[in-house]
């Protein structure tokens, strides 16, 4: 895992634990995991917007 040891990843929690608090960790850890997700979605090349062009000259709006 990109060379980090089990030392190092404690030193690491440790230091992200200090600077932003017990109680915004698990907002952090979400936030993470969404951002993520996305990613995952974006670059499996599925767009899931859909565009429907709008119509002036429906004749159900004009009586």
């Amino acid at each position: 895992m990109f060379g980090f040891g089990m030392p190092e990843l404690i030193v690491i929690l440790v230091i992200v634990l200090v600077v932003f608090g017990a109680g915004r960790l698990p907002e952090i850890g979400g936030a993470l995991g969404k951002s993520i997700r996305n990613f995952k979605r974006a670059s499996d090349g599925k767009d899931e917007i859909v565009i429907n062009p709008k119509k002036d000259d429906d004749p159900k709006k004009e009586g």
